[in-house]
């Protein structure tokens, strides 16, 4: 049976040592902390875990590991994008091992975006991993950032996908116009891109959102405001964490990382993938913007 899923799914980051390997101290740490906030579930690994930097055999096995951790205390979606559909069904298999209600997969280039031939290699990988999917519709140049009218057109192709995460902009409307014209199969959409737009895709309809895990306390509180019906509070609070989502949009996991370690959650920042680093200009904003949102929660 198909689990019944919404609400606040952080995308944990990978933790390194300062040697660049995998923490898994790290890990446990960020994952007790994000449930303990009372988060509906954990989506792993994703953009935000910098999946790309991790190996085939280092994802298989931190699958493992989170579902381990996370073991029916919360909702675990298994990150299985890859390279093509063995790669993902190897993916999707390890995280149904686990313990995953569903499969979240980017379209994948090596299909490309015909809609019949996406709704083919969706539904071969349901059938091959046993695992309802969610379709993360990703920004070039990680994803094909299908069209709304592209993305009904594959959800309708195969009963395989339950769940779209949509993440091209502006996310919003076209969160409006998939569920305009639901297919029947599709049991919610969520909300992406950090949770930037998370009031606007709320208001128009998502079921839930995946942020990054720096401030999953916030994003509870905003989730349980808006199913309270209380818009103020829900307002409020997005105003108070802006400032970090829009400093996040800049230095992705290393800002992520950051307050984890400032918070006494992991030993370093430590990132594989590329990227801006925070000078002592920005750390001084953070402290500044971490002042404020603690006082906001």
């Amino acid at each position: 049976m198909t689990a019944s899923i919404g609400g606040v799914f952080p995308v944990l980051p990978t933790i390194f040592t300062a040697a660049g390997d995998i923490d898994e101290g790290g890990m446990a740490s960020v994952i007790d902390y994000a449930l303990d906030r009372g988060v509906d579930g954990v989506v792993f690994p994703g953009l935000a875990s910098e999946y790309d930097m991790l190996t085939l055999e280092e994802r298989e096995a931190m699958i493992g590991f989170v579902g381990s951790r996370v073991a029916g205390r919360a909702h675990f979606v298994v990150g299985a994008s890859g390279i093509g559909l063995d790669e993902s069904t190897r993916l999707a298999t390890a995280g149904a091992r686990a313990g995953a209600v569903a499969a979240m997969v980017m379209t994948p280039k090596s299909v490309g975006a015909d809609a019949t031939a996406l709704g083919a290699f969706y539904t071969t990988l349901g059938t091959r991993a046993d695992l309802p999917l969610m379709l993360q519709n990703a920004p070039v140049p990680m994803g094909l950032a299908l069209s709304s009218a592209q993305l009904r057109e594959v959800v309708q192709a195969t009963d395989a996908i339950r769940w779209v995460k949509e993440e091209n902009m502006p996310c919003g409307q076209r969160i409006s116009a998939l569920l305009e014209h639901r297919p029947a199969s599709l049991r919610g959409v969520f909300g992406g891109a950090g949770g930037r737009y998370i009031t606007d895709e709320l208001a128009r309809g998502a079921i839930g959102t995946m942020p990054a895990a720096e401030t999953p306390e916030i994003h509870v509180a905003l989730m349980n405001a808006h199913l309270a019906g209380d818009s103020e509070k829900v307002r409020d609070l997005y105003e108070a964490v802006l400032p970090i989502l829009m400093m996040q949009a800049v230095f992705r996991w290393r800002l992520t990382k950051e307050v984890l370690r400032r918070r006494g959650l992991i030993a370093n920042a430590y990132t594989r993938s590329p990227g801006p680093e925070l000078d002592s200009g920005d750390h001084d904003e953070l402290t500044r913007i971490l002042a404020r949102l603690e006082r906001a929660a």
